[in-house]
């Protein structure tokens, strides 16, 4: 596994973990922190997450490989990258790797969400970011940011491209979630799969055999009917949660018929249902 570059600026990392407390974490997790870390941290508002993101901007799924070899292509996009993290650079930073291309060109992504980040396996945590594709260049980033960024650890990322995370989130194989769906709840990750069934505009499945030994995931997207077909693999992001009525009731303006509804409850109570705020096309 790769080894993390610790930043010789800014102790600020440490500091945040002896806040939170060591023995609040896993043993294999690193927690790292965005730019811009609220003073007050408060618990998400489920329907207030989906909202803002439903009203985000479009975005292109591409790969890192693809960002790599066609920077200039990319250049003021916005885009979305699944991948696992190659290592931890400085406080706010990482570098993501196309683990399919045997330790190829790597993307440096800079944590600008609002939204600190745990990685459940340390650095081989797979993730999926989305944001704006930049050239760095680390006087630019310096006074854009407000941050000092060490030439002996960014110096090499120098012209090369940077993804400036607008949303960071966990993105877990589907076995994963299957082995321990605990680990995942109420923490925003992105799962990707092919569409079993559509039960209704806002209510489909996902369906994989490694997931819940073969069953099917439920998704509920109550703010944007999904705009999928059965059978097309899709990226979906947002919250896992154990299907409680009463609590989904309370927290999403849920309009689905009565009978769907009805056939939800008996099959899906207390088993894990994804809480969607984006679904779209696999780039893969």
């Amino acid at each position: 596994m790769p080894t993390s570059k610790a930043s010789k600026t800014d102790n600020l990392f440490a500091k945040l973990l002896n806040n939170v407390g060591l023995a609040a974490l896993a043993a294999v997790a690193i927690a790292l922190p965005a730019c811009t870390i609220p003073a007050e941290p408060e618990a998400a508002d489920p329907e207030a997450t989906i909202e803002e993101n439903a009203a985000g901007v479009e975005e292109d799924n591409v790969t890192v490989e693809e960002l790599t070899d066609n920077l200039e292509a990319y250049l003021g996009e916005t885009v979305s990258v699944r991948e696992e993290i190659a290592e931890v650079v400085g406080e706010y930073s990482f570098t993501l790797e196309n683990s399919e291309l045997f330790g190829g060109e790597q993307v440096l992504v800079i944590n600008a969400s609002e939204q600190g980040l745990e990685l459940v396996d340390g650095e081989d945590t797979q993730v999926q970011v989305t944001g704006e594709v930049r050239e760095f260049l680390m006087a630019d980033f310096e006074s854009d940011y407000g941050l000092g960024f060490d030439p002996d650890i960014f110096g090499e990322y120098e012209e090369r491209p940077v993804i400036v995370a607008q949303s960071v989130a966990l993105s877990p194989d589907p076995a994963d979630i299957s082995s321990d769906p605990e680990q995942y709840y109420n923490k925003r990750i992105a799962v990707e799969g092919e569409v079993g069934s559509i039960q209704s505009a806002n209510v489909i499945t996902i369906d994989d055999e490694t997931l819940f030994g073969g069953e099917e995931l439920l998704v509920i997207s109550p703010q944007v009917p999904v705009a999928a077909q059965e059978d097309e693999t899709v990226v979906i992001t947002g919250v896992l949660r154990p299907f409680v009525l009463a609590e989904f009731e309370q927290d999403y303006d849920l309009t689905w018929d009565l009978d769907v509804q009805q056939q939800i409850e008996a099959e899906y109570e207390n088993r894990p249902v994804f809480i969607a705020d984006e679904i779209y096309p696999s780039a893969l």
